[in-house]
């Protein structure tokens, strides 16, 4: 078992990467540790027409489906070089079996007329070697890159490169609100890193993503977890859940709209769609009851006499102020809105019975001091010695 401390984690590409004692490289892959991971819930299921099929995974968001029409004997984890659009590149294979084909028809593609490129062979330690290369010069690239086009005076931003597994070729991600004219940028580019260069536009949201980190929440960014088709998010969701429209806390790492914004908003719809809407203040018989908030998940709406004040509210049940309202278009005014009860808030309950959480705080000490003889305060001690044994 290698040491822990040689063991470096590529969670870019979901594998780690060690020295063996005989000095190769070793590149293992590691389940669950990038975002695109796709649960094989077909597992030991074989169906002969998806056995050529594989799911092969490169950095970040990238991978695709390959066939292996020469019969190579290959199995999911393993590193294999694979056609490329120029030269060769390197993957790794996540998915085989039956459940490629599910992940095939959910994307739109059909095995009978799609154009699969191809897989080689399994990857040498050559080819790993020649791989590790050009994954470290990535970072380098990039700070580069990012200096060249603040030089050109162009308005964008590079937020990541990749590499192809045989070094010839690099993607550069970017991030830019208008049009670029990368005539001077590319050719500045290839003079500089002496490789072909593509050029992919991402979002911010795309971005925070490739980054990753951690959310105000404590957990690890969704755009970085699971989420790989961004919707439009706009502070609809926001009112819809009565939050407060402070873009300090409504905006993500990315900048943007949080995208968590957009996951309870059917709940809360759902919800406003059996709240009555209150356009006037109730009538009573002692007086106007006006809306000052209203608890959406638990349909309650709170009222009270002085629209300008908090502190005497009451709350009614959204089918009790539909009736009320119904009550008031016939001319008829309930008595008091002070007659109803107040809410029970509901109370811890442990799940072995009724016992208060508190039971395991120490008990506190009276402040009171005796300031009497110190006879005295002696032989208090000892007799809550006394007591305790």
């Amino acid at each position: 078992m290698q040491d822990n401390e040689n063991i470096k984690f590529d969670c870019f590409r979901g594998c780690t990467v060690c020295r063996g004692d005989d000095d190769q490289l070793q590149c293992e892959y590691r389940h669950g540790c990038c975002k695109l991971e796709t649960y094989d819930w077909l597992a030991g299921i074989n169906q002969e027409q998806y056995d050529p099929y594989f799911e092969v995974r490169f950095k970040n968001t990238r991978k695709g489906f390959y066939v292996n029409a020469s019969g190579q004997n290959v199995k999911m984890g393993d590193l294999v070089i694979v056609e490329a659009q120029s030269g060769h590149d390197l993957g790794i294979i996540t998915l085989e079996g039956p459940v490629v084909g599910r992940q095939m028809r959910a994307k739109g593609i059909n095995p009978q007329t799609y154009e699969f490129k191809k897989i080689y062979r399994k990857a040498k330690p050559f080819d790993i070697e020649k791989w590790q290369e050009a994954i470290a010069r990535e970072q380098d690239t990039m700070i580069r890159a990012r200096q060249i086009a603040a030089e050109l005076g162009l308005e964008m931003k590079i937020g990541d490169v990749e590499f192809q597994g045989d070094g010839t070729k690099a993607i550069f991600y970017y991030i830019a609100d208008g049009r670029v004219d990368f005539r001077q940028l590319i050719k500045v580019f290839a003079e500089e890193f002496r490789i072909r260069i593509e050029m992919k536009q991402i979002g911010a949201r795309q971005e925070a993503g490739l980054i990753g980190g951690l959310g105000v929440c404590g957990r690890e960014l969704c755009c970085a977890n699971y989420i790989t088709q961004f919707k439009s998010i706009t502070t609809t969701a926001a009112r819809v859940q009565d939050l407060s429209l402070n873009p300090q806390k409504l905006a993500g790492q990315c900048g943007k709209l949080k995208c968590c914004l957009n996951f309870e908003v059917a709940n809360y719809m759902d919800a406003q769609s059996r709240l009555p809407k209150v356009s006037e203040p109730l009538e009573f018989e002692d007086g106007l009851a006006y809306l000052v908030k209203t608890d959406i998940l638990r349909e309650l709406m709170y009222f009270s006499y002085d629209k300008n004040s908090l502190v005497n509210i009451y709350p009614l049940d959204a089918y009790e102020v539909r009736e009320i309202i119904k009550m008031n278009r016939n001319g008829i005014r309930p008595e008091s809105l002070k007659l109803e009860p107040e809410p029970v808030s509901p109370e811890f309950v442990t799940s072995v019975g009724d016992d208060s959480i508190t039971r395991f705080d120490k008990p506190e000490r009276s402040k009171k001091r005796n300031h009497r003889g110190g006879g005295n305060r002696r032989g208090k001690r000892q007799g809550g010695g006394e007591k305790e044994q």
